[in-house]
């Protein structure tokens, strides 16, 4: 009786120090996260553990390894390391089947579970875009679908074009059959203009499977659209005898066939010296016959547009005074006019003749200095008829005088011209005599 009694004693003392011992060890795991088709790590681990066994299951509890031993029969499960104190195993090719809540056991008394959750993400499949048809006329509506499926959890969609996001856009979530992923779309409505040819419309998928590398689908857009057409001048002034290019520039698409040049409405007058060469107009040299209007017109499928040109033939400046004998008679004058000493006048007169600002610009003849000229020669005249008349008066009045000595006391004529002629004898008589 007490050797059964010493035996029961035993044997809760063993069991006594098993628990005590078990109150120290506690399995530790941690949640996974992997992008399907992905490798899973699964890491159970004991800090204090007591030769205990340990083991992973699968959400439905099946047994996927004890300590090193595989208990299910699964290509794509293997063990990583096993040891008291870890058990780590791999799961290889994860589908989504597989996500679920996986437990590692520790055999103590009682036995000791911790859980972690397998995370797998759907990787969503490259976007599609639908609902373009080129090309595209100006000034119509557009709507554009981007569309991607198998994303878990569902993936965002964006729109941009020409690099700026575009945030008016509709956006559709719908589950898959299998329950666990999802379809998305998103649609841009716009209208476009001839600015949107050759832009390139993109959409973007981003989703945490995608490692920030997110998946685009893009379209170039193609618009068609009618010409815009511009004449650019060689020159800005066009002068008289100068030669003169215009330029028809054209855009649209289809490209503009060849231009039409016009001048007032019809047909260019002078064909041997108004040379079409492509888009250009080249005249050869202008004169005042080629002022007028110039028309450029353009066409291509769509349709047909035009620009017009007016052209003003300026007069060439003149620079210098044309050569005349106005030169020399204005040298003639403003000598014969300083000996009378009335220079300030003429002098005056030559600046207001040789100044070249008062004849630049005039076509035709100067009145101003044709009148300065006559006025010049008149009062030359004048000066001269004056001289002349002074000399004349001078010397008949010193005849008279001389004419007169010796008869102012003469009673009358004849004696008056006898005492004349005696004056003159004594006169010569005195002349002898002193001599």
């Amino acid at each position: 009786m007490l050797w059964k009694r010493s035996a029961v004693l035993r044997f809760y003392s063993v069991c006594g120090l098993l628990l005590q011992g078990s109150q120290g060890q506690f399995p530790l795991t941690q949640n996974v996260t992997v992008v399907e088709g992905g490798t899973a790590i699964l890491t159970c681990r004991v800090d204090q553990n007591d030769n205990t066994s340990l083991q992973w299951s699968n959400p439905a509890q099946q047994t996927l390894y004890f300590d090193d031993k595989k208990a299910l029969r699964d290509n794509r499960i293997e063990l990583v390391r096993a040891s008291w104190h870890e058990l780590s195993i791999s799961v290889s090719d994860v589908s989504l089947s597989d996500e679920g809540q996986y437990t590692c056991s520790l055999f103590t008394m009682p036995v000791k579970t911790s859980k972690a959750y397998l995370t797998v993400l759907g990787v969503p499949e490259k976007p599609q875009i639908s609902g373009f048809s080129s090309p595209v006329m100006e000034g119509d509506l557009m709507q554009l679908t981007c569309k991607t499926s198998g994303s878990k959890p569902a993936a965002d969609i964006r729109w941009f074009k020409n690099d700026k996001e575009i945030k008016d856009v509709k956006y559709l979530k719908e589950e898959d059959a299998n329950r666990k992923t999802f379809t998305v779309s998103s649609t841009l409505d716009f209208r476009v203009d001839r600015s949107d040819d050759g832009v390139a419309v993109i959409c973007r998928v981003d989703h945490e499977s995608l490692n920030a590398t997110p998946q685009v689908a893009m379209q170039v857009l193609e618009i068609h659209y009618t010409p815009s057409v511009k004449i650019i001048p060689s020159t800005p002034f066009p002068q008289e005898g100068q030669p003169l290019i215009l330029t028809c520039e054209s855009k649209g698409k289809p490209l503009p066939e060849p231009v039409l040049w016009t001048k007032d409405g019809g047909e260019l007058p002078d064909p041997d010296r108004m040379v079409v060469s492509g888009r250009e107009l080249n005249i050869l040299f202008l004169n005042k016959t080629d002022n007028g209007t110039y028309r450029c017109e353009a066409t291509n499928t769509i349709g047909q547009s035009s620009a017009e040109y007016v052209l003003i033939v300026h007069d060439v400046p003149n620079t210098l005074l044309p050569t005349t004998i106005i030169p020399s008679l204005t040298t003639a004058t403003v000598t014969t006019t300083v000996a009378i000493t009335t220079s300030p006048t003429t002098s005056a007169t030559t600046s207001n003749i040789r100044d070249p600002n008062a004849l630049a610009g005039q076509a035709g003849p100067d009145h101003a200095l044709i009148g300065g000229i006559v006025a010049v020669v008149v009062f030359v005249t004048l000066c001269s008829i004056f001289l002349l008349g002074r000399y004349l008066a001078r010397h008949k009045g010193t005849y008279l005088t001389n004419e007169a000595k010796g008869a102012e006391d003469a009673p009358d004529a004849d004696t008056a011209i006898i005492n004349a002629e005696g004056s003159q004898v004594n006169a010569e008589e005195k002349k002898e005599y002193f001599i």
